[in-house]
Formats: structure tokens, sequence, C-alpha cells
């Protein structure tokens, strides 16, 4: 449905998935059994609901033709479909990673999404 969709992540978790190559999830994400993700449209309201004032993020832009049959776009929040990953990330799918920096007012500040 989107070529490129959106993993919003606790910096040092991150580093430590790219030791391996492989991202597990989040807390969250292995508490639901799926790797949660947004899209370009969504991922700003999933950082105020989710990450509202948290520093040491970084946002992961992935490519969503490299996930397989593993990736699903499910109902969620208002009714919206979210993507959810029912497989371990291979970070040969991750586009980018940068940092996710808290401007002044303690809102995140994105860089440049693609759809």
């Amino acid at each position: 449905m989107h070529a490129t969709i959106y993993k919003i992540c606790p910096e040092e978790l991150w580093r430590e998935a790219e030791k391996t190559g492989v991202f597990h999830g989040a807390a969250i994400d292995l508490s639901d059994g799926f790797i949660h993700f947004s899209t370009a449209t969504q991922v700003r309201e999933t950082a105020a609901k989710h990450f509202s004032g948290q520093s040491g993020l970084l946002l992961a832009a992935i490519d969503a033709g490299k996930l397989g049959e593993a990736l699903k776009y499910e109902v969620s929040r208002g009714g919206a479909l979210f993507p959810h990953l029912y497989a371990p990330l291979d970070l040969a799918a991750v586009r980018w990673a940068k940092p996710l920096p808290l401007d002044a007012t303690g809102t995140h500040k994105f860089p440049v999404l693609e759809e």
C-alpha cells in the first residue's frame, strides 16, 4: 500500500539491532506479537501520542516492498490501517535511520518523509 513506512525507536535499541542486522522490536512490539509501523501521514501523530517529549529517538524509513507477506495493514487508531510486521525486521530493508530530535517546544522535528 505504501512504498515507505516508518518506525520510531529509542536510539540505543536501534544501535543494538544494527550489530546483528535484525530488529526484533521494542517492548510494545514484543508484547503485541508484531512490530508497529506508521505511514508518512500517521507517524507525526504516533510520535505525539506514544513518544511525546521523549529524546534519544531515531526515525527509520523502511522499504515496505522488501517485507513480503509478513507485512499486514490492520485497523487501529480511529479505524485507520496501520502497517504491522509479523516477523523480525531485516535491516537490509531500511532506507535510512535519522535522529528524531525535539524542538524548543518539545515537539519532534521530522525530516522530509516519503510516501
